[in-house]
């Protein structure tokens, strides 16, 4: 039942959000097709019953004391980082124009390796750009979540310890306070982090975000290690965030219901992308004929460098190899065995919609007819973690 509810929950959140983005832009040419795109994935969402709607505890970023209207641009950026001899340069990324305006939320699409955790470190000033230049205005406030940032919580220190540490002189009572809508009431606030779970290591590392009332958030993987209930409350979060949003994730349903627009890195480029989370997943399958005739331009491929170990001996370096292969193999057959299995849910639920669709099963057996939506609830979450898996091993792939 609950997770019937959470579902329910998902697709009307998601709803609200798409058909919002249909009615802004739709007569704006420049974003017409993603309006359209929007409209045909609203027209292929299926309905889920509502169970239930409490959840165990629910939080919001604080409103941005400031909004400015041009909040950062990158201009002709050149980022990366040097070799670790030090003498040279490996360039990741090649005349980055990038801009945020207020209220933008920016889903960062492309594959492990491409670039994307470096665009946001430049974009934060964490990494200095090799060359052109970082604008940022004079209000602007980040809030960045990496996942150092949750290795950097100290060692021994409990939760309060370390929101004292950023406001020394606010009471311990609004503290606690605030704490609590993180959940980390009563005694959890004193407790320390070295016991914590890593998702309630994330969860902290949140709150502290949120205390500095940020208006642009920078987020790269923040779900990597939290719960059902904490993933469902993030997404509500963002979704009612005021300020601008970048965001780097895996978790579609998080991406398709808290961005607005997508960008695309790869091969080195930063760029617009004209189309929703499908068309993402339609071109990462044809990225490899899309490659082929970029290298051939000279594009520059944003891949890892394969180093050989100068002590390797040439029987180590095979091996590697072959290990390496197998590993690609079994990858391309798991991505095989999950488009065949979501085809095959696919015809499942098609044929679970036609059966609930018909008057005739609800004058029937009640247990019946909560089999049918039960078994709709799995295929339905089962298929989402599938596409989740599908979308980073295709990316891991063919970076």
């Amino acid at each position: 039942m609950r997770q019937q509810q959470i579902s329910h929950e998902r697709a009307q959140a998601e709803r609200a959000h798409l058909q919002s983005f249909v009615d802004r832009f739709k007569a704006k040419a420049s974003k017409a097709k993603q309006a359209q795109s929007r409209m045909k994935r609203l027209e292929k969402m299926a309905g889920t019953e509502a169970v239930r709607a409490e959840r165990p505890f629910s939080f919001q970023f604080p409103v941005p004391g400031r909004l400015p209207d041009s909040m950062l641009q990158l201009e002709d950026i050149t980022a990366g980082y040097p070799t670790a001899d030090g003498d040279d340069l490996n360039i990741i990324l090649r005349d980055v124009r990038f801009s945020l305006e207020a209220g933008e939320r920016i889903g960062l699409l492309g594959p492990n390796g491409a670039g994307k955790s470096t665009l946001v470190k430049t974009l934060v000033g964490e990494l200095d750009p090799f060359s052109g230049e970082r604008k940022a205005h004079k209000d602007l406030k980040i809030g960045y979540f990496a996942q150092h940032t949750v290795e950097s919580l100290r060692a021994g220190a409990s939760a309060l310890d370390h929101l004292q540490d950023k406001a020394p002189n606010a009471t311990i009572q609004v503290m606690r306070d605030f704490l609590g809508t993180w959940n980390f009431a009563g005694e959890r606030a004193f407790e320390s982090v070295d016991g914590f779970s890593g998702g309630e290591r994330a969860r902290l590392a949140l709150a502290l975000i949120a205390w500095d009332k940020p208006n642009l958030l920078l987020l790269d993987e923040p779900t990597n290690h939290l719960d059902l209930d904490m993933r469902e409350a993030l997404a509500d979060a963002l979704a009612d965030f005021d300020g601008a949003l970048v965001l780097v994730s895996h978790d579609r349903h998080l991406l398709g219901m808290v961005c607005d627009s997508f960008w695309r890195v790869a091969d080195g480029d930063v760029e617009s992308f004209d189309g929703d989370l499908d068309d993402y997943a339609k071109w990462l399958r044809t990225r490899g004929a899309t490659s082929k005739k970029a290298a051939k331009a000279g594009a520059v491929a944003a891949k890892p460098v394969v180093k050989i170990v100068p002590d390797e001996s040439p029987e180590e370096r095979r091996r590697h190899a072959a290990a390496q292969r197998e590993s690609e193999k079994t990858s391309r057959q798991r991505v095989k065995r999950i488009e065949t299995r979501t085809a095959s849910i696919d015809s499942e639920l098609a044929a679970l919609e036609i059966q609930l669709a018909d008057p005739a099963t609800y004058n029937g057996s009640t247990s019946e007819m909560m089999r049918l939506g039960q078994r709709q609830t799995e295929l339905r979450r089962e298929k989402e973690a599938l596409e989740a898996e599908w979308l980073e091993l295709y990316e891991t792939l063919e970076a």
